[in-house]
């Protein structure tokens, strides 16, 4: 399957390859590296049947199979069904605080192709680019594989302004599946998540660029005008400094919620540490400094769940119906209720007037603030 493959079309952007290649060079000096990964469900490793079999893991196994005697740590980072607007408010404490040498970035398929996600996409790189490590940061984009949609235009405009690899399956396997060379069902069960092959052959195609990357790593390049000095954000940029707030580090005022007390596993055991209803009038507030501001709740496939109204400065804003209509499993939702407003202390209250008659509970997981 493999010899239908692009491969060379798959770097869609080389960029500046200063910083990976200063990694490779760490690595054959036998000095530790940490290979960090962020991302959706992909990433994860949804639909393999172990980590292992994982698009990360086989990456991560291309650095300790090229060196071998070097200690090389892995970070899997992805959470299923999250974009790159959670990832720029979560990515410090769950990937940054490990110090990694490098970082694969993939939101291709849960972001939209909008001028909002481009601003989250980008807020998210310039976080991790300009992070205390300086880690080399490689950017992936994944598709479906019916249509061929993704991110990528946006996600591209982002890797040509900062000089980034940008490693393309659209580019690289998706046209050998519209043109009939490789069955969709034969990578990927439901034309998105691949399956062991379809795991394999994405990290075949990001190893791909490795290697080349090898090969030239004595060939010398010099820091690109981003690493000199970092250029101006293409967007209003309020996401490189997301904050995430939930009962850990805010203390909300309400009644007719509590606080969820129960112990969080994992970074994928993500409904956990936010307020759960449990009366009848049920009201939770925030007072905090913001631009802008998103909801994080969790969305029930077994329905029976309230809707609530949300409140910016006493204006009704937006509805959030915690019902989810599709199968595949509970969803961590996020639902931006304010954007580019006037930096200052802005009141977001989250209202339900009756969550007595539902079995579930409105489970309210963070709030997202956007500077």
């Amino acid at each position: 399957m493999r010899e239908y493959i692009k491969y060379k079309e798959s770097i869609s952007n080389r960029g500046n390859l200063f910083r990976l290649k200063q990694v490779m060079k760490k690595a054959n000096a036998k000095e530790e590296i940490t290979i960090g990964f962020i991302g959706g469900s992909i990433t994860q490793g949804s639909l393999s049947t172990s980590p292992h079999n994982c698009y990360a893991w086989k990456v991560f196994e291309w650095w300790t199979g090229n060196f071998k005697t070097t200690d090389i740590k892995y970070v899997n980072a992805g959470i299923g069904g999250t974009t790159s607007h959670f990832g720029a408010a979560r990515v410090e404490a769950d990937l940054l605080s490990k110090n990694p040498d490098l970082v694969f970035v993939e939101f291709s398929v849960n972001d939209e192709s909008n001028d909002h996600y481009l601003e989250t996409y980008e807020g998210l790189v310039r976080h991790v680019y300009q992070s205390e490590t300086a880690p080399a940061v490689v950017l992936i984009s994944n598709v479906f594989y019916d249509t061929g949609a993704n991110a990528q235009l946006q996600h591209s405009k982002v890797a040509r302004h900062y000089e980034l690899p940008l490693i393309s399956m659209q580019s690289a396997i998706y046209t050998s599946v519209r043109d009939g060379l490789i069955v969709a069902k034969d990578i990927t069960p439901d034309n998105l998540h691949p399956n062991d092959m379809g795991h394999e052959l994405v990290a075949s195609v990001i190893n791909y660029f490795l290697d080349r990357t090898l090969q030239e790593v004595l060939i010398g390049e010099q820091p690109s005008f981003v690493q000199k000095g970092f250029s101006e954000p293409l967007t209003a940029n309020t996401y490189e400094a997301a904050v995430r707030i939930d009962n850990r580090n805010y203390k909300a005022s309400f009644t007719g919620f509590s606080e969820d007390e129960c112990a969080q596993k994992d970074i994928t055991d993500c409904f956990k540490n936010g307020w759960l209803s449990d009366g009848q009038n049920c009201e939770i507030t925030f007072e905090v400094e913001c631009s802008g501001a998103a909801i994080q709740y969790r969305k029930y496939v077994s329905k029976n769940a309230p809707i609530a109204n949300v409140f910016v400065d006493d204006e009704k804003v937006a509805e959030l119906d915690a019902n989810f209509e599709e199968t595949w499993g509970d969803k961590l939702e996020l639902t931006t209720v304010m954007e580019h407003r006037e930096l200052k202390i802005h009141k977001i209250k989250v209202v339900i007037e009756d969550c007595k008659n539902t079995m579930n509970p409105f489970n309210l997981v963070s709030v997202i603030l956007a500077r």
